[in-house]
Parts: C-alpha cells; sequence; structure tokens
C-alpha cells in the first residue's frame, strides 16, 4: 500500500474536477501562463542598457563652513 495505484490516481483527478471545475483549472493555468511571460518580458527589459544616460550621482560637501549658531536655541522666552 505504500504507492498508488491508477484506481487512486483517477479518483483524486475526479475529485479535483468535481471540486474546481474544468474551467477553473484552464483559467488558473491561463493566468500562470500569462505571468511566466510577464517575467520573462520583464527580464529582458532589465538585460537592456538604459537609452537615457543616468544623472551623476549628488554628493554632500563634507568641508562645508558652518552656519553661525542660534542664540535662541535651549532660551526660555518669558
Amino acid at each position: 500500500m505504500g504507492s498508488l495505484s491508477i484506481w487512486h490516481w483517477i479518483l483524486v483527478i475526479a475529485v479535483v474536477l468535481l471540486l474546481f471545475g474544468r474551467g477553473k483549472i484552464s483559467d488558473l493555468m491561463g493566468d500562470v501562463a500569462q505571468g511566466i511571460k510577464a517575467f520573462k518580458k520583464g527580464m529582458q527589459d532589465d538585460d537592456k542598457p538604459a537609452d537615457k544616460p543616468a544623472e551623476p550621482a549628488k554628493s554632500i560637501e563634507h568641508n562645508a563652513a558652518p552656519t553661525a549658531a542660534r542664540s535662541d536655541v535651549g532660551s526660555k522666552a518669558v
């Protein structure tokens, strides 16, 4: 009884068809196929080089002069 006989497989397939119906299974397989096509198209788009050159990266100047300290920070107005 360790392996499934042909009658077990026929019963399993019949139950699956009764539960989901023939139309739902074919719709599901069509959706899976569309997903695979979209994934492949996305992978091909990533491989293509960009036509527009990228802008140079902006950097922050570390040697900028410090701004004047505010005198009103920390003081309480009365």
